[in-house]
């Protein structure tokens, strides 16, 4: 049986299928580590893939991009990963050490993981340094940069009615 996730904000999928972009919930039971959501991720019939992004406790969050075998992962702190499961996994998945000191929240991973989409690894350092910003907001510039903006705040419930 699948172990229940707690804090998690949200996790969706989001994936272009014939040049229009989905975004789709993920089921919490594949969020227990990197290479089961990777997995989850495959099934979805995106051209070039699918992008995962899991927000967890307003804390941090996960992108993770597949594309064929190929996986790539980016935590938005490191320090998540003394306390959450997911983000050890990451961690783990990076071939990264855990992190000593709780201070350093930096990222760790691919932060090009979306250049190809708009979200350049220079944009993505600048907006995880604005410590004022919550996940969900960072995700959601991160989904509009790169095309998928609306339906990510339809999604998440960000959109104003």
């Amino acid at each position: 049986m699948a172990e229940l996730i707690d804090g998690v904000d949200f996790a969706l999928a989001a994936y272009r299928e014939e040049g229009v972009w989905q975004v789709q919930e993920l089921a919490h039971d594949v969020l227990g580590d990197i290479e089961t959501l990777a997995h989850a991720l495959r099934r979805f019939p995106g051209d070039g893939g699918a992008v995962g992004l899991v927000a967890m406790d307003e804390d941090f969050f996960i992108l993770i991009r597949v594309a064929g075998p190929t996986t790539r992962v980016l935590l938005s702190d490191i320090t998540a990963a003394d306390e959450w499961e997911l983000a050890r996994s990451a961690v783990a998945f990076l071939g990264l050490p855990m992190p000593e000191d709780e201070d350093d929240q930096v990222p760790a991973g691919d932060l090009d993981l979306l250049g190809d989409l708009g979200m350049h690894a220079m944009d993505m350092g600048v907006l995880l340094d604005d410590y004022d910003l919550y996940p969900d907001e960072m995700l959601s510039d991160i989904a509009r940069r790169a095309g998928f903006g609306e339906a990510f705040d339809d999604a998440v419930g960000l959109t104003s009615a």
